[in-house]
């Protein structure tokens, strides 16, 4: 990407608005605040006020969609600025809901953001109904992921679609504006054709390409952070999955299961992963809607499946093996991010933790171990302007390569806002799980829950 004065310009002025929005900074504690003096709620307001601009004033302005990425220090790289994404945008989507609810937009200022966001998805590039993983924010057109991903990318899309689902169950029973709005996100959902994405096999299959058809061959197996994909495709109504999709494809006849120990913490699930234990977004995407309280098939209990999972990446953090300044029970979460070696996905595992932490990795746990997230973010928020910047946390640091870059993923900022608000008032999961189509896919799969009426 050229840079030019003029796009560094902008961006400095953006970043002044930002910092100067006293709607979004009036709760946040002082630079010199004793955080001991400080509730949680306060402090979790502040991170998620923060955190939610980034899908607010950080927004794509055409789109409204999330950028993939967002850099203080104007350096992107390959990455222009126009660049949104899919996945990334879902996240957002129920980050602003939760914003709204929250009051720090109007209701109205809300309706016209997803406006323009619907607008665009009605009109972008699609292949079956399938939405690409990154879009030209400003026309719509597909932005190649990779040589061969140019098409339809059925995770990033169950990503979006789950925001999308909450949206409207946000909207379903509001105003006539808003109903209507609902109508039209209904529209989208229902065009979605999972059956495509099976390739007619008993498994879904994670890219198709126009030129280059099923050439990516990444068949769609558990456990990692799918599982919100095969949910969604036996959840719709028009293209919907068989039960037999899951059980045979992402469950593999079983062969998910794989009882193991980590770090002294029991799991039940074979993890796609040659540690056995993979990065903790593992445990926050598929989740940020669906609710892991008390939900349960044949395979896990996913409430304790994902918080064992959780204590493990704390507890390797806390081990140290590799002897990394800045460890500890105050400092803790590995996943994928940013890093000293380019963006890798760190895991608890000697051959994958590279000395970085990402602050996404605790903070979006926060739902599973609110204890000890809690930990993190004051530890976090203590250290300030090397972390923290105009849209929350800053993607990673290292304290043993003294390395704090300015620099932002939607992909990570938006687990941080969503979990913030599961925990708070679990508004995102009784959004998403009040679904009629959502209560009946999981009924479809086997699944128990709370939440199935």
């Amino acid at each position: 990407m050229k840079k030019t004065y003029i796009y560094a310009t902008v961006l400095a002025l953006l970043l002044i608005a930002v910092s100067c929005n006293t709607k979004a900074d009036k709760s946040e504690p002082g630079n010199n605040a004793n955080l001991s003096d400080i509730s949680d709620e306060a402090l979790l307001d502040s991170v998620q006020r923060r955190t939610f601009q980034y899908f607010w004033d950080g927004a794509e302005p055409v789109s409204r969609m999330a950028r993939e990425r967002f850099h203080v220090d104007g350096d992107y790289g390959q990455h222009d600025k126009n660049t949104v994404t899919s996945g990334g945008s879902g996240f957002g989507i129920m980050a602003v809901v939760a914003g709204i609810d929250r009051g720090y937009v109007t209701r109205e200022q809300g309706l016209e953001h997803f406006t323009k966001v619907v607008n665009f998805l009605e009109k972008a590039d699609s292949f079956h109904g399938v939405y690409p993983h990154w879009w030209n924010g400003e026309t719509g057109k597909v932005v190649g992921f990779g040589d061969k991903d140019n098409g339809g990318d059925l995770v990033e899309t169950s990503f979006l679609m789950q925001g999308l689902l909450a949206l409207h169950q946000y909207y379903v029973n509001g105003t006539d504006a808003e109903k209507s709005l609902a109508t039209r996100i209904d529209k989208i959902w229902r065009n979605v054709d999972w059956n495509w994405h099976r390739n007619s096999q008993n498994i879904l299959y994670w890219h198709w390409s126009p030129e280059h058809s099923w050439e990516m061959n990444f068949p769609i197996r558990g456990y990692n952070e799918c599982l919100i994909t095969y949910v969604m495709a036996a959840c719709s109504p028009t293209h919907g999955v068989p039960a037999e999709v899951y059980h045979e494809g992402w469950a593999e006849g079983g062969k998910i299961v794989g009882p193991h120990q980590a770090e002294g913490y029991d799991l039940n699930m074979r993890y796609q992963s040659v540690s056995g234990v993979g990065p903790l977004f593992w445990a926050h995407y598929s989740f940020l809607g669906l609710n892991p309280t008390g939900l349960k098939d044949k395979y896990a209990d996913y409430f304790q499946e994902m918080k064992n999972y959780t204590l493990i990446n704390r507890a390797y953090c806390m081990r140290n093996p590799k002897g990394y300044k800045g460890y500890s029970e105050d400092a803790w979460g590995l996943t994928a991010s940013y890093s000293v070696k380019g963006y890798a996905a760190h895991e608890p595992s000697e051959d994958h933790d590279h000395g970085v932490i990402s602050p996404t990795a605790a903070l979006s746990s926060i739902v599973y171990t609110p204890e000890e997230s809690m930990k993190v973010m004051r530890y976090l928020y203590n250290m300030k302007d090397e972390v923290w910047g105009p849209y929350g946390f800053y993607d990673a640091y290292s304290e043993t390569d003294n390395w704090y870059p300015q620099r932002y993923l939607a992909i990570d900022q938006g687990p941080i806002a969503v979990m913030i608000e599961n925990h708070r008032s679990g508004l995102i999961w009784n959004l998403f799980m009040s679904h009629p189509d959502v209560q009946k896919g999981l009924k479809k799969l086997g699944f128990e829950s709370p939440s199935l009426k």
